[in-house]
């Protein structure tokens, strides 16, 4: 691989003075990853198309204004608990812990105030053939009513020419939950285009997913297969194929809002493949992680404008975000998020970039 190089510059203050600072990372051909420290945030990912041209692919906003001004956690690094618990409620070795509700009567993402508003640490840039960037948080015992000091690790990472590696760790001083991922909203024909996301092809490896009820957590049931339903991806179809098919699922998360459960075993892997029909580009998932989010931009609703000033409307984008299960606090059947003191969380995913063949 040839000689890459990282910049650092600040991007914008925050309202108490502190500089919030961004990395680039470079690979080859114009790959660009670009992080700002604000909830170690994905700014910008910058790859090729099949016609030799480069586009942004994730959305979030061209200052840092935009990111104080609406929390949608636009390209975030997502915590302590990604996703849904229920009634915010969960117990731990005999005790109930009782977190904020942010998301009708759950707790989302982290809480009020969760990792994606954090300012985080650059701690260490690596200038090396495959450069990186390594970004610290440390979230004090009882931050959002969570249990135990909880000591957090990111790593950004060039891996190849158009391949970048996130590479997640927590330590934790007492028993606590954790569950980390990064939530990133993809356009692969570019974040400014203009072109929704339905005519992308989708593969998700899974062959059962979790329904839900109407406030999006996992009903009391085994995971469902995808067969025979229009959460089927296990070959390539369009992402707006049979979104709007009269399904109770589709109905509850108005879209695709659902876990799919990934064969992993701790092991990275092939979850998803994303193809743009127009650019002809494609973007493969791999990760360690058991369930992968697929969240087809459903809530977006018109009501904020992002790069180039445009406005983000439903099925601008989607995320894939992977991690362990919604809710699996309260579910002993689900993926556990349990950390213990001398255990290491980790979580490892791979965004691999390329072009269909002419």
């Amino acid at each position: 691989m040839a000689a890459s190089i990282i910049t650092r510059d600040v991007f914008g203050t925050l309202p108490d003075g502190r500089k919030v600072e961004r990395i680039v990372l470079r690979g080859e051909g114009g790959f660009e990853a670009r992080i700002i420290a604000h909830g170690a945030v994905l700014q910008a990912l910058i790859a090729p198309d099949a016609r030799g041209g480069h586009d942004d692919v994730v959305l979030g906003h061209d200052t840092f204004a935009g990111y104080l001004a609406e929390r949608k956690f636009f390209g975030a690094t997502v915590g302590r608990y990604a996703n849904r618990i229920a009634k915010g409620q969960f117990s731990l070795d005999g005790e109930t812990v009782q977190l904020a509700v942010n998301n009708g009567p759950n707790a989302l993402h982290g809480g009020l105030d969760g990792f994606d508003r954090k300012l985080w640490e650059i701690a260490d840039l690596d200038e090396g053939a495959e450069p990186a960037v390594t970004l610290t948080y440390v979230s004090p015992h009882g931050e959002e009513n969570y249990p135990g000091r909880l000591d957090v690790r990111l790593t950004y990472r060039v891996t190849g020419p158009t391949e970048l590696s996130v590479i997640m760790e927590a330590r934790t001083d007492r028993p606590t939950i954790v569950n980390l991922t990064n939530h990133s909203f993809f356009n692969l024909e570019g974040a400014t285009s203009g072109r929704s996301v339905l005519d992308h092809e989708l593969t998700v490896a899974a062959e059962h997913f979790l329904a839900i009820d109407p406030n999006a957590i996992p009903l009391p049931e085994p995971p469902r297969p995808v067969a025979g339903t229009p959460f089927d991806f296990c070959e390539p179809r369009p992402v707006g194929e049979r979104i709007r098919e009269s399904d109770q699922q589709l109905q509850s998360g108005r879209g695709y809002d659902h876990t799919y459960c990934l064969r992993r075993d701790g092991k990275l892997g092939l979850a998803a493949r994303l193809e743009a029909p127009r650019a002809g580009r494609i973007m493969e998932l791999l990760t360690d992680q058991p369930g992968l989010q697929v969240y087809s931009g459903n809530f977006l609703d018109g009501t904020i404008s992002g790069k180039g000033g445009k406005l983000i409307r439903q099925s601008d984008a989607m995320c894939l975000e992977p991690h362990i299960w919604p809710d699996a606090p309260n579910r002993p059947d689900f993926p556990s998020p349990r950390l213990d003191p001398g255990e290491v969380y980790r979580h490892h995913t791979v965004y691999r970039f390329s072009v269909r063949s002419p």
